[in-house]
């Protein structure tokens, strides 16, 4: 069995966390493949993130657009290890991360490898989009409402996003080489079916580190429950 472990990468200022890494099983026939099981749980976050304020403008003074509130309660829940069937051949996939009112909306997005995320401008003003982080680099300038730009994301990691004209706009994208991943809904609640059986490491992330992990056993057929907390 051979373990390759793939990290992920926030930033200069950010720590590495483990975004995926392949467990490396023998191959079965459709008729030898034993039922998947699932886990559901609960991703506790006792203390949530703090971010900055925007920048007053001169602007503001003849009345300043709405600015959203982040949602910071969601976090992310992955397998540290994931059955080599997960990497077998798939279409590339698409997602959504949208500027609405100085926020990127989701603030938090999980995808896999070869997926093209949109970044649609849906504010009155102009923004930008870029990262410096190793798993992707790019910048794709400024751009006005109404316009699209898109990022392919082909490298596992971590990817801060932010805008370089509303310095408290900022997000992550999370790049997996596997499927067996899902952000929390605002309660902290997650599932991820489909899961072979055998025992994993679950990884609770938020906020740009891998905060919390459990061994868990999957059973075929059965919905296993967990509860993990980021204190």
């Amino acid at each position: 069995m051979v373990l390759n472990r793939a990290r992920l990468v926030v930033g200069a200022a950010l720590t590495t966390a483990l975004a995926a890494a392949v467990l490396v099983m023998p191959r079965l026939d459709a008729a030898q493949t034993p039922a998947a099981g699932a886990l559901r749980g609960r991703l506790d976050i006792r203390r949530l993130a703090t971010l900055p304020q925007p920048r007053p403008a001169v602007s503001d003074l003849g009345g300043r657009q709405h600015v959203a509130t982040p949602d910071v309660r969601r976090g992310l829940v992955y397998l540290d290890v994931a059955p080599r069937s997960a990497f077998d051949d798939r279409e590339p996939g698409r997602a959504v991360m949208d500027q609405r009112n100085e926020t990127f909306l989701p603030r938090l997005l999980a995808v896999q490898t070869g997926t093209t995320v949109d970044f649609p401008n849906s504010d009155s003003t102009y923004h930008n989009v870029f990262s410096l982080s190793r798993a992707r680099r790019f910048d794709l300038g400024r751009y006005a409402a109404g316009k699209t730009k898109s990022v392919r994301f082909d490298r596992p990691g971590v990817v801060r996003v932010f805008c370089d004209i509303h310095s408290h706009m900022s997000a992550f994208v999370v790049v997996f080489n596997h499927p067996y991943f899902r952000v929390t809904d605002a309660d902290g609640r997650f599932r991820i079916d489909n899961v072979p059986p055998g025992t994993y490491t679950v990884v609770g992330w938020y906020e740009g580190e891998a905060r919390t992990q459990r061994a868990v056993t999957v059973t075929a057929g059965a919905v296993t429950d967990l509860e993990l907390v980021v204190p």
